[in-house]
Protein backbone atom coordinates (compact mmCIF):
# COMPACT_ATOMS: atom_id res chain seq x y z
CA UNK A 1 0.00 0.00 0.00
CA UNK A 2 1.28 3.16 -1.12
CA UNK A 3 1.70 5.66 1.85
CA UNK A 4 1.64 9.70 1.62
CA UNK A 5 3.78 12.45 3.25
CA UNK A 6 3.56 16.56 2.30
CA UNK A 7 6.59 18.16 1.22
CA UNK A 8 6.57 21.92 2.17
CA UNK A 9 8.95 24.81 1.46
CA UNK A 10 8.98 28.48 2.46
CA UNK A 11 8.91 30.99 -0.26
CA UNK A 12 7.54 34.50 -1.55
CA UNK A 13 10.71 35.79 0.78
CA UNK A 14 11.91 38.35 -1.99
CA UNK A 15 11.28 41.93 -1.52
CA UNK A 16 10.81 44.50 -4.29
CA UNK A 17 13.87 44.12 -6.57
CA UNK A 18 15.79 41.54 -3.86
CA UNK A 19 15.14 38.01 -4.74
CA UNK A 20 15.16 35.08 -2.71
CA UNK A 21 14.80 31.56 -2.88
CA UNK A 22 13.81 29.38 -6.35
CA UNK A 23 9.98 29.47 -6.09
CA UNK A 24 9.01 28.67 -9.45
CA UNK A 25 11.77 25.65 -9.37
CA UNK A 26 10.73 24.59 -6.01
CA UNK A 27 6.94 24.47 -6.85
CA UNK A 28 8.07 21.84 -9.02
CA UNK A 29 8.58 19.60 -6.67
CA UNK A 30 6.77 20.33 -3.37
CA UNK A 31 2.68 19.65 -2.45
CA UNK A 32 2.34 23.13 0.23
CA UNK A 33 3.90 26.17 -0.36
CA UNK A 34 4.22 28.50 3.05
CA UNK A 35 4.17 31.99 1.84
CA UNK A 36 6.36 34.66 3.56
CA UNK A 37 3.23 37.45 4.44
CA UNK A 38 5.17 40.68 4.53
CA UNK A 39 6.53 41.43 8.15
CA UNK A 40 9.85 39.04 7.69
CA UNK A 41 10.19 38.49 4.49
CA UNK A 42 8.31 39.16 1.40
CA UNK A 43 5.96 41.93 -0.20
CA UNK A 44 1.97 42.27 -1.88
CA UNK A 45 3.57 42.04 -5.58
CA UNK A 46 5.93 39.11 -4.30
CA UNK A 47 3.10 37.44 -2.34
CA UNK A 48 0.91 37.62 -5.01
CA UNK A 49 3.24 36.44 -7.55
CA UNK A 50 4.36 33.04 -5.61
CA UNK A 51 0.28 32.10 -4.94
CA UNK A 52 -0.40 32.35 -8.45
CA UNK A 53 2.72 30.27 -9.39
CA UNK A 54 1.16 27.78 -6.74
CA UNK A 55 -2.09 28.03 -8.09
CA UNK A 56 -0.46 27.00 -11.58
CA UNK A 57 1.40 24.07 -10.00
CA UNK A 58 -1.66 22.64 -8.08
CA UNK A 59 0.53 23.16 -4.66
CA UNK A 60 -1.33 24.23 -1.51
CA UNK A 61 -1.17 27.73 -0.34
CA UNK A 62 -0.23 28.63 3.20
CA UNK A 63 0.05 31.96 4.93
CA UNK A 64 3.65 32.03 6.58
CA UNK A 65 3.69 34.84 9.41
CA UNK A 66 6.65 36.13 11.45
CA UNK A 67 7.96 38.62 13.36
CA UNK A 68 8.20 41.99 12.07
CA UNK A 69 11.80 42.11 11.41
CA UNK A 70 12.06 42.15 7.67
CA UNK A 71 16.46 43.21 8.59
CA UNK A 72 16.39 39.98 10.99
CA UNK A 73 14.13 37.87 8.28
CA UNK A 74 12.29 36.92 11.57
CA UNK A 75 15.10 34.95 13.14
CA UNK A 76 15.59 37.69 15.86
CA UNK A 77 13.59 36.75 19.20
CA UNK A 78 11.29 39.55 20.48
CA UNK A 79 9.00 40.24 23.11
CA UNK A 80 5.87 40.63 22.46
CA UNK A 81 2.08 40.09 24.51
CA UNK A 82 -0.09 37.45 23.85
CA UNK A 83 -2.63 39.71 22.38
CA UNK A 84 -0.16 41.06 20.12
CA UNK A 85 0.44 37.28 19.00
CA UNK A 86 -3.19 37.02 18.37
CA UNK A 87 -3.37 40.40 16.16
CA UNK A 88 0.13 39.82 14.77
CA UNK A 89 -1.09 36.61 13.05
CA UNK A 90 -4.61 37.29 12.76
CA UNK A 91 -2.92 40.46 10.28
CA UNK A 92 -0.89 38.15 8.43
CA UNK A 93 -3.40 35.69 7.81
CA UNK A 94 -5.88 38.36 6.28
CA UNK A 95 -3.30 39.63 4.24
CA UNK A 96 -2.43 36.22 2.60
CA UNK A 97 -5.87 35.13 1.97
CA UNK A 98 -6.86 38.60 0.27
CA UNK A 99 -3.41 37.89 -1.73
CA UNK A 100 -4.33 34.27 -2.82
CA UNK A 101 -7.91 35.24 -3.76
CA UNK A 102 -6.34 38.31 -6.06
CA UNK A 103 -4.18 34.96 -7.52
CA UNK A 104 -6.96 32.77 -8.07
CA UNK A 105 -6.74 30.47 -4.94
CA UNK A 106 -7.26 30.41 -1.31
CA UNK A 107 -5.32 29.87 1.74
CA UNK A 108 -5.69 26.23 3.86
CA UNK A 109 -3.08 26.53 6.01
CA UNK A 110 -0.76 28.42 8.51
CA UNK A 111 2.37 27.66 9.76
CA UNK A 112 4.32 30.39 11.65
CA UNK A 113 8.03 30.99 10.65
CA UNK A 114 11.41 31.58 12.22
CA UNK A 115 11.70 32.89 16.02
CA UNK A 116 8.24 33.33 16.20
CA UNK A 117 7.64 29.67 15.56
CA UNK A 118 10.49 28.66 17.58
CA UNK A 119 9.17 30.60 20.79
CA UNK A 120 5.62 29.19 20.17
CA UNK A 121 6.98 26.00 20.01
CA UNK A 122 8.63 26.36 23.58
CA UNK A 123 5.56 28.60 25.07
CA UNK A 124 2.08 27.29 25.84
CA UNK A 125 0.47 30.26 25.96
CA UNK A 126 1.93 31.90 23.39
CA UNK A 127 1.27 29.31 20.90
CA UNK A 128 -1.79 29.30 22.14
CA UNK A 129 -2.39 33.23 21.21
CA UNK A 130 -1.16 32.40 17.76
CA UNK A 131 -3.51 29.93 16.78
CA UNK A 132 -6.26 32.03 18.57
CA UNK A 133 -5.60 34.36 16.13
CA UNK A 134 -5.85 32.49 13.22
CA UNK A 135 -8.76 30.26 13.98
CA UNK A 136 -10.35 33.69 14.74
CA UNK A 137 -9.85 34.86 10.62
CA UNK A 138 -10.60 31.17 9.67
CA UNK A 139 -12.05 27.98 11.94
CA UNK A 140 -10.68 25.59 9.47
CA UNK A 141 -7.36 26.65 8.36
CA UNK A 142 -5.18 23.57 8.97
CA UNK A 143 -2.41 24.34 11.77
CA UNK A 144 1.48 23.22 10.46
CA UNK A 145 2.80 22.40 13.79
CA UNK A 146 6.61 21.37 14.87
CA UNK A 147 5.91 17.58 15.81
CA UNK A 148 6.04 16.91 19.47
CA UNK A 149 6.21 20.92 20.57
CA UNK A 150 3.59 23.32 22.47
CA UNK A 151 2.90 24.43 19.02
CA UNK A 152 1.24 20.54 18.50
CA UNK A 153 -0.29 20.49 22.30
CA UNK A 154 -1.74 24.36 21.51
CA UNK A 155 -3.41 22.62 18.13
CA UNK A 156 -5.10 20.53 19.53
CA UNK A 157 -6.31 21.61 22.55
CA UNK A 158 -7.99 24.34 20.39
CA UNK A 159 -9.53 21.12 18.50
CA UNK A 160 -8.03 22.48 15.36
CA UNK A 161 -6.84 20.81 12.39
CA UNK A 162 -3.61 20.25 11.89
CA UNK A 163 -0.80 18.86 10.66
CA UNK A 164 2.55 17.83 12.23
CA UNK A 165 6.01 18.32 11.04
CA UNK A 166 9.57 17.84 10.86
CA UNK A 167 12.53 19.36 9.22
CA UNK A 168 14.95 17.87 6.60
CA UNK A 169 17.49 20.48 6.84
CA UNK A 170 17.21 21.44 10.77
CA UNK A 171 18.76 19.47 13.26
CA UNK A 172 17.23 19.20 16.57
CA UNK A 173 17.97 19.07 20.59
CA UNK A 174 17.47 16.60 22.89
CA UNK A 175 13.89 18.47 23.96
CA UNK A 176 12.51 17.60 20.16
CA UNK A 177 13.54 21.57 19.23
CA UNK A 178 15.01 23.19 16.32
CA UNK A 179 19.02 23.80 17.57
CA UNK A 180 20.13 27.18 17.65
CA UNK A 181 20.96 28.05 13.81
CA UNK A 182 24.75 29.49 15.39
CA UNK A 183 25.23 25.89 16.56
CA UNK A 184 27.22 23.29 14.76
CA UNK A 185 24.30 20.84 13.41
CA UNK A 186 21.67 23.08 12.87
CA UNK A 187 21.49 23.65 9.37
CA UNK A 188 22.17 20.91 6.95
CA UNK A 189 23.31 21.02 3.69
CA UNK A 190 24.78 17.58 2.24
CA UNK A 191 21.98 15.83 -0.28
CA UNK A 192 22.55 12.18 1.07
CA UNK A 193 22.51 13.00 4.84
CA UNK A 194 19.59 14.61 4.34
CA UNK A 195 17.98 12.15 2.63
CA UNK A 196 19.20 9.19 5.05
CA UNK A 197 18.11 10.65 8.07
CA UNK A 198 14.29 11.70 6.53
CA UNK A 199 13.92 8.29 5.54
CA UNK A 200 15.17 7.11 9.12
CA UNK A 201 13.00 9.17 11.12
CA UNK A 202 9.97 8.18 9.06
CA UNK A 203 10.85 4.68 9.47
CA UNK A 204 10.53 4.73 12.73
CA UNK A 205 7.95 7.34 13.21
CA UNK A 206 10.50 9.35 15.48
CA UNK A 207 12.39 12.62 15.35
CA UNK A 208 15.88 11.71 15.94
CA UNK A 209 17.87 14.30 17.97
CA UNK A 210 21.59 15.92 17.61
CA UNK A 211 23.00 12.90 19.86
CA UNK A 212 20.85 10.02 18.26
CA UNK A 213 17.32 9.91 20.84
CA UNK A 214 14.22 8.77 19.15
CA UNK A 215 11.86 11.22 20.26
CA UNK A 216 8.26 9.35 19.03
CA UNK A 217 6.28 11.44 16.54
CA UNK A 218 3.22 11.72 14.09
CA UNK A 219 5.08 13.41 10.61
CA UNK A 220 2.20 14.45 8.12
CA UNK A 221 4.93 16.94 6.20
CA UNK A 222 8.34 17.64 5.84
CA UNK A 223 9.66 21.40 5.67
CA UNK A 224 12.64 22.07 3.40
CA UNK A 225 13.63 25.93 3.70
CA UNK A 226 13.97 27.66 0.68
CA UNK A 227 16.72 29.95 1.27
CA UNK A 228 18.88 27.39 2.16
CA UNK A 229 21.19 26.55 -0.69
CA UNK A 230 20.75 24.47 -3.46
CA UNK A 231 17.12 24.00 -1.82
CA UNK A 232 16.03 22.80 -5.47
CA UNK A 233 18.97 20.18 -5.96
CA UNK A 234 18.16 19.34 -2.15
CA UNK A 235 14.28 18.94 -2.95
CA UNK A 236 15.36 16.67 -5.92
CA UNK A 237 17.24 14.26 -3.99
CA UNK A 238 14.93 14.53 -1.14
CA UNK A 239 11.80 13.96 -3.45
CA UNK A 240 13.52 11.05 -5.50
CA UNK A 241 14.51 9.34 -2.02
CA UNK A 242 10.87 9.29 -0.59
CA UNK A 243 9.35 7.80 -4.04
CA UNK A 244 12.22 4.91 -4.09
CA UNK A 245 11.13 4.36 0.00
CA UNK A 246 7.19 4.23 -1.26
CA UNK A 247 6.01 7.53 -0.28
CA UNK A 248 3.72 9.13 -3.17
CA UNK A 249 3.65 13.24 -2.17
CA UNK A 250 0.57 14.77 -1.41
CA UNK A 251 -1.35 17.47 0.47
CA UNK A 252 -1.77 16.60 4.00
CA UNK A 253 -5.26 16.37 4.89
CA UNK A 254 -5.48 18.05 8.32
CA UNK A 255 -6.87 16.06 10.61
CA UNK A 256 -8.12 17.83 13.66
CA UNK A 257 -6.41 15.60 16.89
CA UNK A 258 -3.88 14.20 13.95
Amino acid sequence: MTRQIDLNADMGESFGPWPMGADAQLLQLITSANIACGFHAGDPDVMVQAMAQAVKAGVGIGAHPGLPDLQGFGRRRMQISLQEARTLVAYQLGAAQAMARLAGGQVRHLKLHGALANMAAEDDALAHACYEGALAVDPEIILVVISGTAQARAAQALNARLAQEIFADRGYDEAGLLLDRRLPGAVIHDADEICARILTMLRAGAIITAQGRHLPARIDTICLHGDTPGAVELAKALHAALWAEGFALARFAGLRRA
